[in-house]
């Protein structure tokens, strides 16, 4: 998926500070750094992509800008009909035979405990949330008819099985869907005589029995029939109902499918894992003013009764089930042809597919571009890409149908901002990468997702930074890795390959660490390897498990014999320590450090004359007293010195070793570029040689490295190795930065301290401190010009910093706004105004009650996602308390304001120093309303768990929290998401207590100096 659920881009630290409202960013686990994720869309999960997450604009999130962090460290049931068979075998018989032929093993294993039991309190056959593995499907034949009135299915599915062992049990999924027949025919052909199957269901494991009469043979080929109806989900996943509003003001209704990970079972009875792949012929029963599409071409369209028309679509290839997809709606589409004769088409509502151009020829050249990187061709004839009006995530990889989010995917060329342009870049390029990764490759079960998401949000940057050069997404990759950390740090974080069993533990893995991280270590990998070696191990592994199923060491022992190219694993020998001896390169024991344990390491360095004395240990929050992990890294070291910018290696096994150098050096800088996934600590005076660096020659080391050396500092304030004095100091430099990176970097540590002043009642303090931030970038700010011109960077950099001018109420840019929107509003909104200067804008319009009502009254006509989402984030800055009830409560009912937004308003209204305790309060009243619409563990309660809570600083505020989920229980107590906040509030406590007085007397010592 793309990058996780993606929640549009929060408010900036512009908004965010300046009016308390912090707007929705995606939830990420760290309190006090400012989120700079790329939130293009309010809206968040490949990761960008699923989802993505992402996101992927590294620039601080106008809904953080608007409320930044914390600072501190994851329908009603239909009811089933089960009709008995005609069948003269007694209970007692199929009851034995089942003991004995399916789940032997398992029941001996549980002699002394309950067996499950049916939903019509029958014993149930199988006991473990994972199915048999003796019954394989091997081709599915679906019709599914989606009555767009009553909001209804029906369906039958036919699949071909076979047995590796005497069984007379069928266990598969099933949830929600009502079944009226379910018979076995004996071999492949269907005019074998059915017969009849008994039916048992089990809820709690969305699993279904289908008990034969008698033992199916061992090797031969059979056919389920089972004939079933649902209704259309109420929720985004499943086979769901969407809506959309035309400009003329009618609702229309289409019904589309998100099965990612576990809700194909919704739509169709089935092997619902990814290790069981088949194949499938799906038929679409529709209206005839109607349009199906489905994973595969259209072969023909038959007329099947009086306005009814089945589609019949051509077989897939093989392929996991959650990668299925059918959608049934009016949409239009537009369409091109790849150079190697593949179809790519953008489908989406009749009056926004103006907005698809840019979509699709991104599409059509990131597609060429994996062909030929991957040296496999896309197996399908055809590839389309869909908006739908609403969707919970940034987008979904289905083989050959991808889906995305509106804002994920149309483009406005009047009024879609920069960074739109680069999330929907992006989003397609990780959606692409994945019918590659995920699609023609699967990971064997879920514990080993990021193969498949680490993997697309690696690809993103790859195919990218080729393909649009002008974007220069590599200058963005390492924020990726930042975002990790944050939520890695934390005791709560997992291993990349971590267990997983339930669905909500499935969904709750779709996080930063999978993704984010994922990336980020083979990012690392290949930087280490060099990049023509890594490519050739993910082709040879692509290659060799393509249709199949695989592990995590599968990948290592791809790389494993790959030959090194000149930049690939260089050691300077001269450099080490004298027991060091350059062994065989072994990628699967490297590589199972960073997958097999969770965390990262702290590399401190201590330089004594020539010698570089160097010391990894596992950097975690928390406690001063919590006990040592004992965690050790293969880790691929990098520097450059004051005297050499040529990169040296070194892999560190150790827990400490020492470097030799030809001569003393003035400063040291190690993780060159941000390509490894540690931060760096320098004891003695190395901070001190390093922050003289930057406040005498900043230019000397690249804009990455000064973005890594701000985020180091001040995670080390957090463990306490460096003295938030010295962390201030190195940000005075950025007084002379103008590179977008650095410059986000510092706002994403700067203005979560403010927000957590905020919080403190701390007035004094916190009004020096914006002081102090407007002073430090006030001259990049007056450079800024009220225009759309220049690069990417550029744009977006002018963006973020006029948005937080504006809501720190800059006077020179709060007049600039003013008169732009008393122009706009004059214009009755017509006035085309500067993409990316419309939030800041927008954000002091909406100060007043008559330009918040004018601004919600475009709301609701808009077609462009950026504008609407530009409008959100304005609306929720206001610091009226029945103006914000009002749209938490519009957003939850989903009318005029999707429910996709809900999150990321909930979040905005949660970072507002005014309507915090409204947000908490709703998440508390409504909390089971919004588990039964966005899922137990998924992407979007974590990211309104974290959005409401994690800038919580005072110990009743942590207790309140604490009693709130545990009087959950099962339903969200045991979620990591609560595990991640509780730290993250403990740890803000810990950090205003130590640090705030230290700010206080900071601020009077260097305000003169500065301003």
């Amino acid at each position: 998926m793309s990058a996780r659920p993606h929640y549009r881009a929060s408010p900036s630290p512009a908004t965010a500070s300046a009016w308390g409202a912090p707007a929705p960013a995606q939830a990420r686990p760290r309190a006090l750094r400012f989120c700079v994720q790329l939130r293009l869309h309010f809206h968040f999960r490949s990761r960008v992509a699923k989802a993505g997450s992402s996101g992927v604009v590294p620039e601080p999130q106008p809904a953080d800008l608007l409320c930044g962090e914390a600072r501190g460290s994851s329908s009603k049931m239909i009811s089933l009909s089960i009709k008995r068979p005609l069948v003269t075998m007694s209970f007692l018989l199929s009851s034995l035979l089942m003991l004995l032929t399916v789940a032997t093993p398992s029941w001996c294993q549980r002699s002394e405990t309950t067996s499950p039991k049916a939903s019509n309190r029958a014993p149930f056959p199988w006991n473990k949330m994972r199915l048999p593995e003796h019954i394989t499907p091997v081709h599915y034949d679906l019709v599914i008819h989606a009555n767009l009135t009553t909001l209804t299915f029906g369906g039958t599915t036919e699949i071909e099985i076979t047995a590796s062992k005497l069984t007379s049990t069928i266990v598969l999924h099933s949830h929600h869907l009502q079944i009226s027949k379910a018979a076995l025919r004996k071999g492949a052909g269907e005019r074998q005589s059915e017969e009849p199957l008994r039916v048992l269901e089990y809820p709690p494991q969305e699993q279904i029995a289908l008990l034969a009469p008698e033992p199916l043979v061992v090797g031969l080929p059979y056919t389920i029939v089972i004939d079933y109806a649902g209704n259309l989900s109420e929720s985004f996943h499943g086979f769901y109902k969407s809506t959309y509003r035309t400009k003329e003001g009618e609702v229309r209704i289409l019904a589309s499918t998100q099965f990612e990970p576990t809700a194909a079972r919704m739509a169709f009875p089935c092997f619902d894992e990814p290790a069981f792949k088949a194949s499938f012929s799906i038929k679409i029963r529709r209206e005839p003013r109607h349009l199906a599409i489905s994973n595969m071409p259209l072969v023909k369209s038959v007329t099947v009764a009086e306005g009814l028309v089945e589609d019949h679509f051509d077989v897939t290839v093989k392929m996991s089930t959650y990668l299925v997809a059918f959608i049934v709606s009016d949409f239009k589409s537009v369409s091109k042809m790849t150079k190697s004769g593949v179809k790519v088409s953008v489908y989406a509502v009749p009056d926004k597919i103006n907005q698809a151009d840019y979509a699709l020829d991104a599409a059509v050249t990131l597609l060429e571009f994996y062909e030929d990187y991957f040296s496999i061709p896309y197996p399908l004839s055809k590839q389309d890409l869909a908006a739908i009006p609403d969707f919970q995530s940034g987008a979904m990889e289905n083989w050959g149908l991808t889906t995305y989010r509106e804002s994920s995917l149309l483009f406005d060329a009047e009024k879609s901002s920069a960074s739109s342009k680069l999330g929907i870049t992006m989003t397609v390029s990780h959606e692409l990468a994945h019918q590659w990764f995920g699609n023609l490759v699967t990971m064997e079960w879920w514990n080993d997702l990021w193969l498949n998401e680490g993997f697309a949000k690696f690809m993103e940057f790859v195919s990218v930074s080729v393909t649009h050069p002008e974007l220069k997404v590599e200058d963005y990759f390492f924020d990726k890795c930042f975002n990790a950390m944050e939520v890695d740090a934390l005791n709560s974080s997992h291993p990349v390959s971590t267990p997983v069993e339930n669905p909500a533990q499935i969904r709750e893995i779709f996080d930063e660490v999978s993704y984010e991280k994922g990336a980020c270590i083979l990012n690392m990998l290949r930087d280490y390897l060099g990049a023509d070696a890594f490519k050739s191990g993910i082709v040879k592994y692509l290659q060799k498990y393509s249709y199949k199923n695989t592990k995590n060491e599968d990948l290592w022992n791809s790389m494993a014999s790959v030959k090194l190219g000149p930049s690939g694993s260089r050691i300077c020998l001269f450099l080490i320590h004298q027991h060091w001896r350059q062994e065989g390169l072994d990628v699967k024991t490297m590589m199972n450090t960073w997958t097999l344990q969770k965390g990262f390491p702290l590399i401190t360095i201590t330089v004594r004359g020539r010698n570089v004395h160097v010391k990894q240990e596992h950097y975690v929050k928390g406690p001063d007293d919590a006990p040592e992990t004992g965690y050790l890294w293969h880790v691929p070291l990098t520097f450059i010195t004051s005297n050499s910018d040529s990169v040296q290696r070194f892999l560190l096994k150790t827990r400490t070793d020492v470097l030799i150098l030809p001569e003393e050096v003035e400063w040291i800088k190690f993780n060159v570029g941000m390509n490894g996934y540690y931060i760096v600590h320098y004891e003695d005076d190395g901070w001190d040689s390093l922050t003289g660096l930057l406040k005498g020659t900043h230019t000397a080391i690249s804009s990455s490295d000064r973005a890594s050396l701000i985020n180091s500092a001040f995670q080390l304030v957090s463990i306490g190795k460096l003295s938030i004095e010295k962390a201030l100091d190195l940000s005075l430099y950025l007084k002379h930065e103008t590179e977008i990176m650095p410059v986000f970097q510092g706002l994403n540590e700067l203005i979560p301290m403010y927000q957590l002043m905020e919080k403190r009642d701390v007035n004094e303090v916190e009004t020096q401190f914006k002081a102090f931030l407007i002073g430090l970038l006030r001259d990049l700010i007056d450079k800024q010009t009220w225009t759309d011109e220049g690069s990417i960077s550029e744009r977006m950099l002018r963006s973020q910093l006029l948005l937080l001018a504006c809501v720190r109420k800059y006077q020179p840019c709060v007049q600039k706004a003013e008169g732009y929107f008393r122009r706009w509003q004059e214009a009755n909104g017509n006035l085309s105004l500067p993409s990316d200067v419309t939030l800041a804008v927008f954000a002091v319009g909406a100060q007043n009650p008559e330009g918040w009502d004018f601004l919600y009254s475009k709301y609701q006509s808009s077609l462009s996602s950026t504008e609407k989402n530009q409008i959100e984030l304005a609306l929720c800055i206001t610091h009226n308390k029945e103006k914000l009830q009002w749209l938490l409560e519009q957003s939850f009912k989903g009318d005029t304001i999707k429910t996709q937004e809900f999150p990321s308003i909930l979040r905005a209204i949660g970072r507002n120093p005014v309507g915090y305790p409204l947000a908490w309060q709703f998440l508390r009243e409504n909390w089971n309303k919004l588990v039964q619409k966005f899922e137990l563990g998924s992407d979007s309660i974590t990211y309104m768990v974290m959005g409401t809570t994690n800038q919580f600083s005072t110990r009743a505020r942590l207790e309140e929290v604490k009693e709130f989920f545990s009087s959950l229980k099962e339903n969200g107590s045991q979620l990591r998401c609560v595990q991640e906040t509780i730290e993250t509030i403990e740890e803000n406590i810990r950090w205003m207590d130590k640090n705030f007085d230290k700010i206080r007397v900071w601020l009077q010592n260097e305000k003169l100096e500065l301003l």
